[in-house]
């Protein structure tokens, strides 16, 4: 699941992402709105959490007119404003209010609840030949025999079954499960299909597809 911050206070920014990223989360991170903009405009998100108050304007203003032009991406707003209107504008346009201070602990259950509602989210159980992946349990099996695997590996298989036997590209499995500070050139991909494939045991059924990057099927 892919997250942009918007929050242009440094020391919050970071603390979020961090622990955005601890829990699983691809994050990418925005100081005001012209940059929140431009990652919105290339990028899909499942969730975007916003400060209100930012150097270019409230926040609340730039989601209301997004949301005009039919924008569905779950919000969740940050701010110090907690009078009662404030709180009604927020949740008019948004999804979610967290007043500040608050517990970054909080703020990460309220954004996975949010991902798992949002417009974005595969269907529940998706399968190739015998592998089965449970989006909503987040449990993978193949052959009936669950799979153990990490939060990126679970990812990575989630976007190739989604993809239903078509090859998926080095870039778009890496924008599944990582955020924008790795670059596709990178190696992990790599190590993350090998482990990948070991996991998912014989007959092999994730291939390399030479020049596009990777596909899941039944040969």
């Amino acid at each position: 699941m892919r997250v942009l911050v918007t929050e242009d206070d440094e020391n919050l920014r970071v603390a979020v992402e961090a622990s955005l990223r601890g829990a699983g989360f691809a994050v990418d991170a925005a100081t005001d709105l012209p940059a929140a903009d431009e990652a919105l405009s290339v990028n899909a998100y499942d969730c975007a959490v916003f400060d209100r108050m930012l150097p270019a304007g409230d926040a609340l203003h730039y989601v209301e007119r997004r949301r005009q032009g039919g924008w569905g991406v779950p919000v969740l707003f940050l701010t110090a404003r907690d009078a009662v209107a404030d709180r009604i504008a927020g949740l008019t346009w948004g999804d979610d209010y967290l007043v500040k201070p608050f517990a970054v602990a909080e703020l990460v259950a309220r954004v996975r609840s949010l991902c798992r509602r949002g417009t974005t989210l595969p269907a529940p159980v998706l399968r190739v030949a015998d592998i089965e992946l449970d989006s909503g349990r987040h449990e993978a099996s193949r052959g009936g025999e669950r799979l153990s695997l990490t939060t990126k590996e679970f990812l990575v298989l989630e976007r190739l079954l989604s993809a239903d036997g078509e090859p998926v590209s080095r870039a778009e499995l890496i924008g599944a499960a990582w955020d924008e500070l790795v670059a596709p050139a990178s190696n992990v991909l790599d190590v993350l299909i090998a482990q990948l494939r070991r996991k998912l045991g014989a007959p092999p059924v994730l291939h390399t597809v030479r020049g596009v990057g990777y596909v899941l099927e039944d040969r």
